[in-house]
């Protein structure tokens, strides 16, 4: 099994080992080096600066993203690590020279179910770890060295890594062969957040609307198709992206899609509002930029449970 060593912001660190968050940004200030080293799902440790120099926590690795400070604030908030999109900003701007704009992009390195370990619990760093290494390293469980820390990152996790309520809905799903092999046992309690769920369905979609095409990131969201308040899973395939407006008539029943993936308006938007043209341009017409993996496209499933239960037909 692979995973990472990544050094970590000790200010970071200590703001969110005081919060309870289900997903973090462990962002990157360049904006412009694609984080590959991680399949999702794999650990990712929490390597606190020198002059501290342990291993103080772990995320599990979802996905990897470039956002604009102000879309990473909104997805994440104070899962950025910091208590207000001010301090971020601050906190970026100590790594940049540009001062061109106020709302550069950033790389974000999403992490959910973060867990941040007691003092007492903390690790020393591997022997072979150099004070050079400026952004982190990766081991594998396939060296002695990654074998023996991963046994006692292990341990840890039965301590740390409890069973919730919502497991079943928001698990972070795998395929197959990205699952690592640190036993299933661990899997069930990795949970994804909704910071992660709408990185993961922004990307998906290729940062689209699926109905009208809008690409303007503010006013792109994720929407669930069968509502998580209705035990409707984290899944990319229970989703779509859409623009605000759209997803607030789609949640409210008066647009659905049908399982052949096109756009059905409901009559009673003109019905009940004596307006709606905008919107019934759109019926019929099929959905944009779907996702490119087959398990990611929307789900019948979920789409009939929409049409049954919430559309206004």
């Amino acid at each position: 099994m692979k995973f990472y060593l990544g050094v970590t912001d000790n200010n970071w660190f200590n703001f969110l080992a005081s919060q309870n968050r289900e997903d973090v940004n462990f962002w990157q200030p360049g904006g412009n080096t694609t984080f590959k080293v991680l399949t999702s799902g794999a650990p990712f440790l929490f390597k606190l600066k020198s002059p501290i120099n342990v291993i103080g926590g772990i995320g599990f690795f979802s996905s990897h993203t470039f956002l604009p400070i102000s879309i990473a604030w909104d997805a994440f908030g104070r899962g950025n690590g910091c208590e207000s999109y001010q301090d971020l900003q601050r906190m970026i701007f100590q790594y940049r020279q540009d001062r061109i704009t106020l709302n550069p992009t950033i790389g974000c390195i999403v992490l959910t179910n973060p867990i941040f370990f007691s003092q007492e619990d903390w690790i020393e760093v591997p022997e072979d770890w150099s004070k050079s290494i400026v952004q982190g390293k990766s081991y594998t469980t396939e060296t002695a060295t990654g074998k023996v820390l991963w046994e006692k990152i292990d341990r840890l996790l039965q301590k740390y890594l409890y069973p919730m309520p919502d497991e079943a809905k928001s698990q972070l799903i795998l395929e197959e062969s990205e699952t690592p092999m640190y036993g299933k046992s661990v899997l069930t309690k990795v949970r994804l957040g909704q910071g992660a769920f709408r990185v993961l369905v922004t990307d998906a979609y290729s940062r689209k609307c699926a109905i009208s095409g809008e690409k303007t990131l503010p006013v792109l969201e994720a929407a669930h198709i069968k509502p998580y308040a209705e035990s409707g899973p984290h899944f990319i395939s229970n989703a779509l992206l859409l623009r605000s407006d759209l997803h607030k008539l789609f949640d409210s029943g008066y647009l659905t899609i049908s399982p052949d993936l096109k756009v059905e308006v409901s009559k009673r938007i003109k019905e009940e509002f004596q307006n709606g043209k905008e919107y019934y341009k759109f019926h019929g017409a099929s959905l944009y930029n779907l996702p490119n993996r087959v398990k990611d496209k929307p789900e019948e499933r979920f789409i009939e449970w929409h049409n049954e239960h919430i559309f206004k037909g």
